[in-house]
């Protein structure tokens, strides 16, 4: 297998499929109700919710970098809080979601295999903004990006659910 059709899989699988790590984002948002997503169990932690828009909003900015956008802070902001807290937004922003990252899957499987070896936009090593790598390093980033806060929403979920 070549490393977009990998890349493109491990994406996937981490999103709605069976990963290697735990539970699929799919799988730990799915029940979760918009008052659980929007709380903040842990102090100083960020919310399920907010988690999720900053998902959506680095999967949109390393999409705009494959076609051609200088790396910059996501367009939405790094951790864009929720603006409507009702069952219908957060049904919204989980469709938001899975259409941000099946979008960036479609427009990466699109590209040659070559691209991964270019420079993601800057080559100054900016390990926040995610710059000074290949486009290989950028999107092996993003599904450890995705992964690790995957985790965070597990423990929020528990801290959410835990017996009073």
């Amino acid at each position: 297998m070549s490393d977009i059709p990998f890349f493109c899989e491990q994406l996937r699988k981490g999103h709605s499929d069976d990963p290697w790590h735990g539970p699929a984002l799919t799988d730990l948002l799915a029940d979760l109700t918009a008052g659980e997503a929007a709380a903040h169990p842990v102090p100083g932690a960020h919310s399920v919710w907010e988690i999720v828009l900053h998902l959506i909003s680095w999967q949109n900015e390393v999409r705009r970098r494959l076609g051609g956008k200088l790396p910059s802070l996501p367009e939405e902001g790094d951790w864009p809080e929720p603006a409507d807290l009702s069952e219908t937004a957060w049904r919204r922003d989980r469709e938001r979601l899975a259409a941000s990252l099946s979008e960036l899957i479609e427009d990466l499987s699109g590209r040659p295999e070559e691209i991964l070896d270019h420079p993601g936009g800057s080559l100054d090593r900016d390990p926040a903004l995610g710059t000074g790598v290949t486009f290989r390093g950028m999107i092996n980033g993003l599904v450890q990006h995705n992964a690790y806060h995957g985790g965070q929403i597990a423990l929020l979920r528990k801290a959410l659910r835990r017996p009073q």
